[in-house]
C-alpha cells in the first residue's frame, strides 16, 4: 500500500472546510484521492459530473491530489481497486464523530487492511457545511470565505436555472 489517502464525500458542495482537510492531509500523505461518493438515495443540488469538475477546478494546480467518483460501491472496495489503504476523515463536530466512528468500525470489520484517520477541522471552519451554505446562497447571502469563488457563481447559475 502507497502513503496514499482516500478522502471521500458527497461534496454537494466543497467547501473550504473540505479543501482546509485535503492540504493538511497532505502533511501525512505523498498523495489524496478526493472522491466523489454518490448516493443516490440523497438529493443533491449538484451531479457527481459537476462536483468533480469543481474538485478539479480547486484543486487544478496540485498534481499530489487525484479527483475521482465512485458509486454502487462500498468505500473499502473503491481504496482495495486504488491500492490505498487509508481513509481520510474530519470532523467537525461530535455528532460529526458519533457517525464517522461508526462508519469507521464497520469499514474495519468489512476491510481490516484499511485504516481511518480523523482530521479536527480547524476553528475558523468549524460551523461550514454544505448544508449551510446552500442556505446562505438559497436565500441570497454571500458565502465569501466559506466556499471557494467557483463553487458560489456554480450555485448562483444553478439558482437561475431553476
Amino acid at each position: 500500500m502507497s502513503n496514499t489517502a482516500v478522502c471521500p464525500g458527497s461534496f454537494d458542495p466543497p467547501t473550504e472546510g473540505h479543501i482546509n482537510i485535503v492540504e493538511r492531509g497532505l502533511k501525512i500523505f505523498d498523495k489524496i484521492i478526493v472522491v466523489v461518493a454518490v448516493n443516490s438515495t440523497k438529493k443533491n443540488t449538484f451531479t457527481a459530473q459537476e462536483r468533480v469538475a469543481m474538485l478539479r477546478e480547486i484543486f487544478k494546480n496540485r498534481s499530489e491530489i487525484e479527483i475521482d467518483s465512485f458509486q454502487d460501491s462500498l468505500l473499502v472496495d473503491y481504496a482495495r481497486k486504488k491500492k490505498v489503504g487509508t481513509i481520510l476523515r474530519g470532523l467537525r463536530t461530535i455528532a460529526d464523530y458519533d457517525f464517522e466512528f461508526q462508519m469507521a468500525l464497520a469499514n474495519k470489520k468489512l476491510a481490516p487492511e484499511v485504516e481511518t484517520v480523523f482530521m479536527m477541522t480547524e476553528s475558523q471552519n468549524s460551523h461550514i457545511s454544505s448544508s449551510l451554505i446552500k442556505e446562505i446562497l438559497t436565500l441570497g447571502g454571500q458565502a465569501g470565505d466559506m466556499v471557494p469563488a467557483i463553487v458560489e457563481k456554480k450555485f448562483r447559475e444553478k439558482l437561475k436555472g431553476k
